[in-house]
């Protein structure tokens, strides 16, 4: 890194400067579709008053970010980027002024795709790029696999606008502090950080409001930016989903003092305008001038990063100890390597010290010790914000929906928790007359499946339609008389995915799943049957904080209190069928989830037969949890180096 000697050269940030901050919600893989939304949405900056000077876009605004191989199909050069913005916005403006416009995209280049970040000012006879910004460091873990797909980019660089000096990072960039602080010491008083982070953590926070956990992370994230360096940043979030993954929305702007200046609804599409004051770029650098400070120390940092980089060792050095340098000139590399134990030598007036030591407390109490509980560490907490989840998940079910081209949707309604939960979502999201409710009862189900269920439409007031499969299973089974009560449940259960997907072709329905996430990971569902329906709003909550959405939403008593149940067999309880409660289930299995192995919980305090039971259950029914095994005998092989994601 070359750091000037003179900073100030820059174009400095001189007038007010008015800033658009645009959540798009873009449909997968559709460029030119998302493209052509852009000419009303650059007709609605150009009315606002005041007009904004620069409008910012997310991560990947008009590709949506999870398209994994799908990169080479929607990839561009930032040329062929940046013109086909500027015909949007010469369809849509028809006045002189120009508009700025920071915006993330895939980008071909140099015979490679980069996820990057476009800067480029439209308007005039040709759009002006002022940046390329490549995303330096790409996640490659958990649910992210991106350097498989794009290359890195090598470099953080501000660079001069009509208004002043900015700087581009793109989603993980920002996680690493240093580039926050490589774009400040190259001048940037603006920072614009563009991302497609999915939203993860609904457990509840303190004083912090029904807000997705990342969210606040990020958040922090942006702050501490602006606060160091004195600068302010934009956060801009992507909303929408992508294979059940929900984009946050809830964009941020920070002042320099590190305040949130503006902040933009959850998940929905939103321009958020805001005018700052460049002044407060000047008083925040006054009152703390921490970019002062790191610019003086930088050549001597860097030196030490060198050293540290060629893996020269430290010399120590103190007291009155000979040393070959000085405080500006390190030793030489020669010096030799790093010091052992040093000399043993009594401190002036050690002994004194020791014997005195009661005295220079002034007083003859020893000093309090506070002894802190032992720190372990855990899982996220099992514990959910109701309001934040029932928002989540609707807003899910909307962006599905709308996704697929469906309105209306079928729920199997079985009396139990689960369904009855997807039944109040779904009605929530899409309308009560757009929710086709189907008990699909067997001749040996509990009557009271029925009645609960009853209980559900009443609540609601959906369509209801109730189908008896006895006749078609029977009809089966009959040719089949040593069916043991296994198969003979399957049976049921696969027979009433045929009843809800053709009553789906009836109503031109789409159907929702109910399976919740303890099922899924025990193995407890028939494949092919309860896990058949196309989206599932539960598939990633534990059956105990099902139980708690189900009360923050109304469901009647009586479902959410009785016995967890199959109801495939006469007097059958899920915890029979299990051995084990849902709440110690659900404890285990979110440990084991989140890394932890059976040796460490035992550890920690927990039965090692249950813990044992659980994990025998979660590794023995892994196939269950994906599609069939296919032999592969290609290299293009479906799913393995042909990856489209479901939503494509």
């Amino acid at each position: 890194m070359i750091v000037p000697l003179r900073y100030g050269n820059f174009r400095r940030m001189d007038r007010s400067i008015h800033l658009a901050v645009v959540q798009f919600k873009p449909r997968k893989g559709d460029y030119a579709t998302n493209l052509a939304r852009l000419a009303g949405v650059f007709s609605q900056i150009e009315s606002l008053d005041p007009r904004p000077d620069v409008a910012v876009f997310a991560e990947t605004a008009l590709t949506g970010y999870f398209v994994e191989g799908g990169v080479r199909d929607v990839a561009l050069t930032a040329g062929a980027f940046a013109r086909d913005l500027q015909a949007q916005y010469a369809s849509a403006v028809n006045t002189p002024r120009t508009l700025d416009v920071c915006i993330g995209f895939y980008e071909v280049w140099n015979n490679a795709f980069y996820n990057s970040a476009l800067y480029v000012t439209l308007g005039g006879d040709e759009p002006v790029i002022r940046h390329v910004h490549r995303k330096l460091f790409l996640p490659t873990y958990g649910m992210f696999d991106e350097e498989r797909f794009v290359d890195r980019g090598f470099e953080v660089r501000a660079f001069d606008t009509p208004w002043g000096r900015a700087a581009m990072l793109i989603c993980e960039d920002a996680w690493h502090s240093l580039t926050g602080t490589v774009a400040a010491l190259d001048g940037a008083t603006m920072v614009f950080i563009v991302s497609a982070s999915p939203a993860r953590g609904v457990w509840p926070r303190e004083d912090e409001g029904p807000i997705p956990a990342n969210l606040k992370r990020w958040e922090r994230l942006a702050r501490d930016i602006a606060e160091e360096h004195g600068v302010f940043v934009a956060l801009v979030n992507l909303v929408g989903t992508e294979g059940g993954k929900s984009f946050t929305g809830g964009s941020i702007i920070c002042g320099p003092h590190g305040d949130v200046r503006a902040r933009a609804p959850l998940w929905d599409e939103t321009i958020l305008t805001i005018t700052l004051d460049p002044h407060d770029l000047t008083r925040a650098r006054s009152d703390v001038p921490l970019l002062t400070d790191l610019q003086t120390m930088m050549p001597h940092l860097m030196r030490n990063v060198d050293r540290i980089q060629a893996g020269e060792r430290l010399v120590l050095s103190y007291d009155d100890e000979p040393n070959q340098g000085g405080p500006l000139t390190p030793a030489s590399r020669g010096a030799g390597a790093e010091r052992g134990a040093p000399p043993k030598r009594p401190a002036k007036g050690s002994k004194k010290v020791a014997a005195n030591a009661d005295a220079n407390r002034n007083g003859t109490e020893p000093i309090a010790v506070l002894r802190a509980a032992d720190s372990r560490s855990g899982p996220p907490p099992l514990a959910i914000d109701p309001e934040l989840t029932a928002g989540w998940l609707t807003s899910f079910l909307r962006e599905e929906f709308d996704r697929r081209g469906f309105e209306k949707a079928v729920v199997g309604l079985s009396g139990g928790v689960d369904s009855a939960v997807t039944a109040f979502l779904t009605a929530e999201a899409l309308g009560k007359e757009n929710v086709v409710a189907v008990r699909m009862p067997y001749r040996t189900s509990n009557p009271d499946s029925l009645s609960h269920a009853q209980l559900v439409i009443d609540s609601l007031g959906v369509q209801a339609r109730t189908i008896d499969i006895s006749p078609a299973v029977d009809g089966y089974l009959a040719g089949e008389q040593d069916a043991d009560p296994a198969r003979r449940g399957n049976v049921m259960a696969r027979e009433r995915m045929i009843v809800l997907f053709d009553q789906s072709a009836k109503y031109h329905a789409l159907p929702v799943g109910t399976g919740n996430k303890t099922e899924r990971l025990l193995g407890y569902f028939t494949w092919h049957a309860d896990d058949s329906p196309p989206i599932n709003p539960l598939g990633d909550l534990f059956k105990t904080q099902v139980w708690e959405l189900a009360r923050f939403l109304g469901v009647p008593e009586v479902i959410i209190s009785k016995p967890a149940s199959a109801d495939l067999i006469a007097g059958q309880t899920d915890e029979g069928d299990f051995g084990i409660s849902y709440a110690d289930a659900d404890t285990i299995l979110n440990w084991l989830v989140s890394g932890y192995s059976p040796t460490s919980l035992v550890a920690h305090g927990f039965d090692p037969d249950k813990v044992e039971l659980v994990r025998k259950r979660l590794a023995g029914t892994h196939w269950k949890r994906k599609l069939p095994t296919v032999a592969l005998l290609s290299s293009t092989g479906i799913g393995e180096s042909y990856l489209r994601p479901v939503d494509y």
